[in-house]
């Protein structure tokens, strides 16, 4: 199956060089080019990408804008943000989004088409290293959202699926998690998926995100 990829960056250059770089990899098309987060919803209609490619500091509208725009409607293609630094607040914000997870503009070619397939496959592009460096930046911030709040929404999940979600703001991939709490795999995918639609995320990059803010991590390392 090819992985249809859309490039959104304002530098003529990065797009040029991303387009020369990940142009010959098996298995991925690029299937268009855009220079601002406001061609976005025109560009996705127009060329149905799996995947955006989808630069921060953009001089209209902001890829976080328009991640925030295009993850919000159905059937929308995975994003993943482009940056310059490993632990931006606006990367966390465009996580919070819905994006699948960032690279960095150095990141070698091999390991962008990498990320592209591995979003493309449902899979974040987030190491539990990187999760963890992205919370510990958060902590502080005045806009995160309150303990309480984060608590309440993941007081609707029932116990198996309280533990799942921690184990997945702790970085666990799903067979950590069937090792750690004694279920199949794809029980392990049941549950997350059941995370997923009853808090309302995209990825698991924001169950993580939405664990660290309600304080369970914490809970979990005092234990």
């Amino acid at each position: 199956m090819t992985i249809r990829l859309l490039i959104v960056d304002d530098d003529p250059l990065v797009r040029a060089g991303l387009t020369l770089m990940l142009g010959g990899a098996e298995g991925l098309e690029i299937v268009g080019e855009g220079a601002d987060g406001g061609e976005v919803p025109e560009l996705v209609a127009r060329y149905a990408p799996d995947v955006v490619l989808m630069d921060i500091r953009m001089p209209q509208v902001d890829g976080l804008t328009a991640t925030e725009r295009l993850r919000g409607t159905p059937g929308a293609p995975e994003v993943v943000v482009l940056t310059t630094f490993h632990a931006d607040e606006q990367v966390l914000r465009a996580l919070r989004a819905g994006a699948a997870g960032f690279v960095l503009k150095d990141t070698p070619p091999a390991e962008i088409v990498a990320a592209v397939r591995r979003v493309a496959a449902g899979d974040p592009v987030l190491s539990p290293a990187v999760t963890r460096q992205l919370m510990t930046h958060v902590a502080g911030q005045p806009e995160r959202t309150p303990r309480t709040a984060a608590a309440g929404r993941l007081g609707e999940l029932a116990d198996r699926e309280r533990e799942v979600a921690v184990a997945v703001g702790r970085g666990l991939s799903n067979a950590e998690i069937a090792t750690e709490l004694y279920m199949s795999v794809p029980t392990v995918k049941t549950h997350v998926s059941r995370v997923l639609a009853k808090l309302g995320l995209n990825n698991r990059v924001q169950i993580a995100l939405l664990v660290h803010d309600a304080g369970l991590l914490e809970e979990d390392d005092q234990k």
